[in-house]
Order: structure tokens, then C-alpha cells, then sequence
């Protein structure tokens, strides 16, 4: 039987897979502290955007490679907009589809696709190592950007190998209006109302550290997590979090490094501390 975490204060700083992981949480008894890093805008200026979506139903593209699910989302929703949604699909059914990761193979999926090629490693680098097993020259990739990381390097690294990359940046983060719900979260960690803080990417990690360091906070938001219980998706996160000095002490078991591994293992860990705590 699962363990449970009932009235165990989970406070977790997903933002775009939010609703689904504070459902999982709460079907093992967790009460769910949501504490959004950032919101996500479509792009400011949809013009490019919807030149990307004309350029690949004028011509489909050989490739498509796709870094996040979100990407896809406001792909689709652009598409939508300008009444060509059905077409994208369909232009988007002809080209071989690489994906970064279960994410943007999830988005595949719910509109009746599915990537010919995952990559092992969810990130950038991982998606040029794959895709340096390719013969790429003379191909047109269609390349789906996400914001706050630069990605110069992929895009030459593509293009070394002889490609033409089109790319498209469909959405932005905004993180102003955060701030305050961020410096509330490190309050409440510092003061022992969270029983863990669940980390799900790096990106999370470097904007809690920025945002402690834009408000003054450092110190108090190494305080906080030197008492909160980390729980890491997976290596690539807790990583992030040894470079900046923490430690993920709770982390998914045999390399499947997904919501529901992750749930499972702060079970674990959670359910059998609220049980001793409470036998204490």
C-alpha cells in the first residue's frame, strides 16, 4: 500500500504542469502550497510567430524539433487564432519529430501525433547530442525555442551539420508578479510551515536564488532550505541545486524521472516522517 502524506504542507513551484501535480499530491493526502516561479505569456508580438506557422504550412518542414510542451500549446493556440489550427496538425503529421523530454511528447499526443525521436537528456545539449546521430544536410528544421536560456549553440550546432534552422519563440515568462508569492514561500520555509519544497527544473532553483538575491533574501532562503526537506524531479535539478551548495534529499528511485516517481518517493520519505512524528 502507497504511503500517504495526509496533512503533509507540500509547497511546490510548477507552473505549467501546476493543476496536474497538485492533484497527484492531493490524492496522497498532501495539502498543496503553490507558489508559481513565473506566468507565461504568449509572445508579445504575434507576428513572427504566425510567420512561422505560414512558412511551415507553405512548405512543412523535414524536421520539427520541440523543447516544450507549452511551446507546442501556444503553437497551436496561434494557429487557432488565425484559423489554420487543422493544417498545422496536418503539416506537422509529415515531418519527423524530435522531442525534448516527455513534455512536448505529451502535447504531441493530445493533438493525435507522436515524436519520432525522444531525447534521453531533456535539454539542450542533450538535443544537439542527439541530433548530431543524423544526417541533417540539406534539411529544413522548424525549431521551437523557450525562453531565458540562450540558444546560439543549438542552433549552430545544427547548423554545422549542414541544416537550415527556422526557429520561433511562441511565449514569454513574466516573473515581476511573483516576487512577492517567492518571498512569502521563503518566509514560510524559514518559519517550519513546509514540510518539503518539491523542485521539478533547474530553471525553478536559479529563480528562487534570484529573486532572494534581488530582494536582499540570500541568507534567509539558504536558512530555509537547510530546514526543508528538497525534492528533486531528477539529476538535472539536483545538479542545479549542488552548484548553488543545497542538497535534494528526496529523489525518484530507478531513473524514472517523472511527477509520478517523484510523488512516490516523497511518499516514502514524508509518509513514514508524519507517521513517526505523529507516534512521537
Amino acid at each position: 500500500m502507497a504511503e500517504q502524506m495526509n496533512g503533509t504542507r507540500i509547497l511546490i513551484l510548477e507552473t505549467r504542469e501546476e493543476a496536474q501535480f497538485s492533484g497527484l499530491l492531493r490524492e496522497r493526502g498532501a495539502e498543496v502550497l503553490q507558489c508559481p516561479m513565473f506566468t507565461i505569456e504568449d509572445a508579445p508580438d504575434p507576428a513572427p510567430v504566425e510567420a512561422w506557422i505560414g512558412r511551415y504550412l507553405a512548405e512543412p518542414f523535414d524536421d520539427l524539433v520541440l523543447t516544450t510542451g507549452e511551446g507546442l500549446r501556444r503553437i497551436l493556440k496561434a494557429a487557432r487564432r488565425t484559423g489554420c489550427e487543422s493544417a498545422f496538425i496536418e503539416a506537422a503529421g509529415t515531418s519527423r519529430k524530435f522531442a525534448r523530454g516527455p513534455k512536448p511528447g505529451k502535447a504531441l499526443r493530445d493533438i493525435g501525433l507522436a515524436p519520432d525521436v525522444t531525447t534521453e537528456k531533456p535539454t539542450s545539449e542533450g538535443i544537439a547530442e542527439m541530433l548530431a546521430g543524423y544526417d541533417l544536410k540539406g534539411r529544413r528544421i522548424g525549431l521551437q525555442l523557450y525562453p531565458e536560456k540562450d540558444h546560439t549553440a543549438l542552433i549552430g550546432a545544427i547548423e554545422a551539420q549542414g541544416a537550415t534552422v527556422d526557429n520561433v519563440l511562441p511565449y514569454i515568462y513574466d516573473s515581476r508578479t511573483a516576487d512577492t508569492n517567492i518571498l512569502a514561500a521563503i518566509d514560510d520555509m524559514e518559519a517550519g510551515r513546509v514540510d518539503a519544497i518539491a523542485l521539478t527544473s533547474s530553471g525553478q532553483v536559479r529563480r528562487l536564488l534570484e529573486a532572494a538575491r534581488l530582494h536582499g533574501r540570500d541568507e534567509q532562503l539558504r536558512n530555509a532550505l537547510a530546514k526543508t526537506p528538497i525534492a528533486s524531479i531528477g539529476p538535472i535539478v539536483s545538479d542545479e541545486l549542488n552548484a548553488h551548495g543545497f542538497h535534494a534529499s528526496i529523489t525518484p528511485a530507478g531513473g524514472a524521472y517523472f511527477m509520478r516517481p517523484l510523488i512516490a518517493a516523497m511518499s516514502a520519505a514524508l509518509g513514514k516522517s508524519t507517521a513517526h512524528n505523529a507516534a512521537r
